[in-house]
């Protein structure tokens, strides 16, 4: 009895098959269908490799939502050196609040020569290079977000010449707290002290010849710092072409949040315009000469992650790739000995009925001969 059964469901299994075996000897083979076979099998494999590399790439998917953080600080890190000796400038924030962040809280003045070596003006240079690249093509900048962690620092590299020149210049640099609404960092002429109505700038000891608010941002970011992100005024660098000039920056601040495979941190990009003009009264051009970043802050919150195509999806699109191909081709091969056939039957009609047979009585008989085992040698 189960023998019987065991029987039964073989047959049943059988019956299901969806493929059939044809024995080799009812299967013809062609120069033509090797041809084709060739050619399915080497686009099978060229487009194999390249949907394996579609896989392993990832690619950045960007959502929008409403930033409902008031309450925690935002971080600014700053790198600027200016022309200027360090006794004769000061940094502060003053925000919309009135809230004043003085420098001392957080920045380093540090007497440095403004001139850059070699090695750190082709840092400089490729820094710029990249920022003229990322105008043009903002899809490196998924590029960027990818590299973030991988790559080195993009501050310059510390001078390697002894150089006795006394220093010329100050370097500003580290990182200030202040509140998530729009303020104005800036650097000019004299330490800052609080003041009722504000804040003022101890500028009357310093001489308008020593003005001098060439400067150079080595670095400017908001938020986590993330080694590898280049930011959009890293590299620049300003030459005042008279001793009382202003340099604005208006910045537009955007959180945003980074997950990748390699790291997940909270960050902030920008956008920035820039403007830059001299001061004098007498022409109506009014203001105060220095360095004004003036930033915003979004209220919309950018979420940036980094996906990849699952591996059941490369497989569907693999198997489409191979069994469509063998389909194609077969369907092409096949249509393709059809017009052949129909072609060279033509030809065999026209060759048959050109041919004219001798009658005794002198005609001739333009009829189709018939087929022997003889004519057909």
């Amino acid at each position: 009895m189960r023998r019987l059964n065991r029987k039964k469901t073989l047959n049943l299994m059988k019956e299901l098959d969806a493929f059939p075996k044809v024995p080799e000897s009812y299967v013809e083979t062609s120069a033509s269908g090797g041809t084709v076979s060739l050619i399915a099998f080497t686009t099978i494999a060229f487009l194999t490799i390249m949907e394996f590399m579609v896989y392993r790439d990832t690619w950045m998917k960007y959502e929008y939502e409403v930033d409902k953080d008031f309450t925690s600080k935002l971080r600014i890190n700053i790198d600027i050196t200016v022309a200027m000796r360090c006794q004769y400038v000061g940094a502060d924030v003053l925000d919309l609040a009135e809230t004043m962040v003085a420098s001392a809280d957080g920045l380093i003045y540090e007497p440095v020569v403004f001139e850059l070596t070699p090695q750190q003006k082709e840092l400089q240079r490729m820094l710029q290079l990249i920022q003229s690249r990322l105008q043009e093509e903002h899809s490196l900048q998924d590029v960027i977000f990818k590299s973030a962690f991988k790559s080195a620092s993009t501050a310059l590299p510390p001078r390697e010449d002894n150089s006795l020149q006394s220093p010329d210049a100050c370097r500003i640099h580290g990182h200030l707290y202040v509140n998530k609404v729009a303020g104005n960092f800036h650097i000019t002429v004299g330490k800052a002290i609080p003041h009722p109505r504000g804040h003022a700038h101890l500028a009357a000891l310093v001489s308008h010849e020593s003005y001098n608010f060439s400067h150079r941002i080595d670095h400017l970011s908001f938020g986590e710092l993330i080694p590898g992100i280049i930011n959009p005024l890293d590299g620049t660098e300003k030459i005042a072409s008279d001793h009382n000039q202003m340099f604005q920056y208006f910045i537009t601040v955007v959180p945003t949040k980074l997950h990748t495979h390699k790291i997940s941190a909270e960050t902030h990009q920008f956008s920035v315009t820039e403007r830059e003009r001299v001061i004098n009264h007498a022409a109506g051009s009014h203001g105060v000469s220095g360095i004004f970043m003036k930033y915003d802050i979004s209220s919309l919150m950018v979420t940036v992650t980094e996906e990849h195509m699952p591996f059941w999806q490369f497989l569907v699109r693999l198997c489409g790739i191979i069994g469509g191909i063998f389909s194609t081709t077969g369907i092409l091969h096949g249509f393709g000995r059809f017009v052949a056939e129909i072609i060279f039957c033509r030809f065999r009609l026209g060759s048959y009925r050109s041919t004219s047979v001798p009658l005794p009585d002198g005609h001739t008989s333009n009829h189709l001969p018939l087929l022997t085992d003889n004519s057909t040698h």
